[in-house]
Parts: C-alpha cells; sequence; structure tokens
C-alpha cells in the first residue's frame, strides 16, 4: 500500500471520528435545550484538536513504520490521482452547498445552514480521501 493511500485512510478515519463526536456533541445539547443548538466555537475548536491529533498520530506512525516513502515525492500517477480526487470532492462540496442554501431557503434557520455547509465540508474531504483510496486500489485513470 502506497504511503499516500494510508494517508489516506487515516484521513477517513480522522474525520469520521471528529464527525461523529460533533455530531454526538450538538445532538446532546440540542436534546438538553429543546431545539437545534446554536454553532458554538468551543465544540468547532474540540472538533478541530481531534481531528488534528488523530491526524498528527496516525500520519507519526506510518512515517515511521516507512520513512523512505514518507519523504518520496509524488509520481504522475499520484499527481492525476489527486487531481480526480479534488475535483470529484469539489463537486461534492459544491452540491452539498447548494442543497444547505436551498434548505435555508426554505426554513430560514441559519444555525441549520451552518450545520449542513460544515457537513458538507467534512463530508466533501471524506470522499475526496475516498476517491483516492479508490484510485489507488483500483487504478481507473
Amino acid at each position: 500500500m502506497a504511503f499516500q493511500e494510508k494517508s489516506a485512510w487515516i484521513m477517513v478515519v480522522a474525520l469520521l471520528l471528529g464527525g461523529a463526536f460533533y455530531l454526538n456533541l450538538v445532538s446532546s445539547f440540542s436534546a438538553a435545550i429543546g431545539t437545534l443548538a446554536p454553532p458554538l466555537l468551543p465544540t468547532v475548536i474540540v472538533y478541530t484538536i481531534i481531528l488534528i491529533v488523530v491526524a498528527v498520530i496516525g500520519h507519526i506512525l506510518i512515517g515511521i513504520m516507512t520513512p523512505r516513502e514518507a519523504n518520496e515525492p509524488l509520481d504522475e500517477r499520484e499527481r492525476r490521482i489527486f487531481s480526480k480526487a479534488s475535483s470529484f470532492s469539489g463537486y461534492v462540496l459544491g452540491l452539498g452547498v447548494i442543497v444547505s442554501l436551498g434548505h435555508y431557503l426554505i426554513l430560514q434557520d441559519g444555525d441549520l445552514l451552518f450545520y449542513s455547509v460544515f457537513a458538507s465540508l467534512m463530508i466533501a474531504q471524506i470522499a475526496e480521501y475516498l476517491c483516492r483510496i479508490a484510485l489507488y486500489r483500483f487504478g481507473a485513470l
């Protein structure tokens, strides 16, 4: 497995763990107050810290296991994989934002708009990493 594929797996896990934590936190706050909890900076900061800690620890581990691969530049195939995955995630993000804005136009709920766009960002990043993994595995370029 290529270093960049391992890196993508680590980022998928980090994003899923951070997203699950954030969803759980917002759900519990919302249940406590009986309505959708407003976005709070401390919860976003905790989400970011979780994401960073998991990503850094994971990358340190794979860097230690394969130090030579960690320092290699991307080859032509990997650059195409990154480009395709980035393009795909852009479409996912765009669709998520358009749906979020349409939802806002109907419900006029700014808190929900924040959470929808935030989720779109997370989903787009997860989609990018999953697309990289699929392209590494199946090589459909």
